[in-house]
Parts: structure tokens; C-alpha cells; sequence
């Protein structure tokens, strides 16, 4: 029985920027993995001389994200477009997990794990050090400041309060208003 439609988990910038075409989206819940601002980026949010930190999901816990639909004629399409999105360094395991969505059903979602032996995986992070890595880089997709912020904006929006990432908001921001006196 051929699969009418794939789904995809976003859990940091898909929520706000996924990119490909979509016939739905809701919230949606993954458990065996929680959101983490661990992987530094040389690529989309930094550089290797001065890399930033994006997000993946790590082992334990939960995740609360968007799940995406994608028609099965779009798939092959919108699969090639976040292998070359999220795979330029091979950072991520490809996993299909399941996500419940908040209509209650449970579907197979594509989602990006970090492998947790890639020499970009950061681990976990002084808030000092989170400041200071994304408040000084910027990659070919923009300041990772901005990355950030929006993240936990549209988290927020969601109604996902993250207190690290509020805490590293409130950081970043509170630097930006003492830069500026």
C-alpha cells in the first residue's frame, strides 16, 4: 500500500522557515529526544573560524515542534531540499520517530537527531559561553542572534516556554540594551 503523504518534525528554524511545500501543519510531540543548542554551525550559522550553535534533538526527554504533511508526489523533492539543508556536514542521523500530533493521532515524522560523535556536537554549554558563541557569528543563512531569537519567538508563539533558551534570550538581549547605553 503506496503512502499518501511523509511528515516532518521541526523543532528549531523549520517551525518558522520550512522551505518546501506542505498540505498541513500542527503541533505535534516527539518523546526519546528533547531540543537542544548543541551543534556548532560552520555553515548556516557560523563559520569554522568563528562557528555558531544551532539546534538538533539529543537522547532523553521530549520535544514539542511542528509536524508537517507533505504530499507523497512532493516528497522526493522536499526530502533532497533538508538533506541539503540540515546535511551539508552530516551532523544529523536521519530517523523516522513518532510524533503525536495534537489532533491525537501518531504518525511516522522524519526528524534530524544529532550524532552525538560528530566533531561538531558542542554538548552542553555555559549560558556565558552560548552568549558569546551567537552573538559573535553570522553564516550564509545570517546572524545566528537571529536564528535564536526567532526560534524561541515562534516557540513561544506555540506555547513552548524553554527556560535555557528563555535564559539565553534574555542574555543576549540584555547585552544588546547595555551595548547600545
Amino acid at each position: 500500500m503506496e503512502q499518501a503523504s511523509h511528515w516532518v518534525f521541526g523543532y528549531g528554524s523549520l517551525i518558522w522557515n520550512p522551505g518546501f511545500p506542505f498540505l498541513g501543519a500542527q503541533s505535534g510531540l516527539l518523546r526519546g529526544a528533547h531540543r537542544s543548542l548543541s551543534i556548532y554551525s560552520h555553515h548556516h550559522r557560523g563559520t569554522e573560524a568563528r562557528p555558531g550553535l544551532v539546534f538538533g534533538l539529543a537522547r532523553g526527554g521530549s520535544c514539542r515542534g511542528m509536524a508537517f504533511e507533505v504530499a507523497d508526489s512532493d516528497w522526493p523533492a522536499v526530502f533532497a531540499y533538508l538533506q541539503a539543508r540540515e546535511q551539508v556536514t552530516m551532523v544529523y542521523r536521519n530517523v523516522l520517530r513518532p510524533v503525536r500530533l495534537a489532533d491525537g493521532r501518531v504518525v511516522r515524522a522524519l526528524a534530524y537527531v544529532i550524532d552525538e560523535s560528530h566533531s561538531q556536537f558542542a554538548g552542553r554549554l555555559s549560558l556565558k559561553r552560548q552568549v558569546a558563541m551567537v552573538r559573535a557569528a553570522e553564516g550564509l543563512s545570517g546572524r545566528n542572534v537571529d536564528y535564536v531569537v526567532n526560534t524561541v519567538r515562534h516557540l513561544e508563539q506555540l506555547g513552548i516556554r524553554d527556560r535555557a533558551l528563555l535564559a539565553l534570550v534574555a542574555a543576549l538581549e540584555a547585552e544588546t540594551e547595555g551595548q547600545a547605553a
